[in-house]
């Protein structure tokens, strides 16, 4: 990730809309902002949520609150919790995420 020609600025996130987008079970609720070519978000994942897809998009993801299950599709399986990160480049590993009886928030730049 190269960041370029994004002068300072602060975000506050309460003011940004929600956008809601479905999963194969539950619901994401996502605050975006994009700042050049970089998409930083606040998402909300309900409980019992699953990805509807394989994503192969390259993201840095902070677990702010609950617990995020991430799943690659050679079916390595991890769990992040508060305080947790990961990070992978584009196309290199796919991975979908879930939840289980407790929905998550992360921070994500992609």
């Amino acid at each position: 990730m190269q960041i370029s020609d994004i002068p300072f600025v602060t975000t506050d996130w309460a003011t940004i809309e929600r956008t809601e987008h479905k999963g194969e079970r539950g619901t994401s609720f996502w605050r975006t902002g994009n700042f050049g070519s970089i998409r930083v978000r606040i998402v909300e994942y309900s409980p019992d949520f699953l990805m509807d897809h394989w994503c192969s998009k390259g993201h840095v993801f902070y677990c702010l609150e609950g617990e995020l299950h991430v799943e690659l599709e050679d079916g390595r399986k991890f769990i992040l919790t508060p305080g947790m990160s990961y990070q992978v480049a584009d196309n290199a590993e796919a991975h979908r995420h879930s939840t289980t009886a407790v929905g998550v928030k992360v921070f994500v730049v992609d």
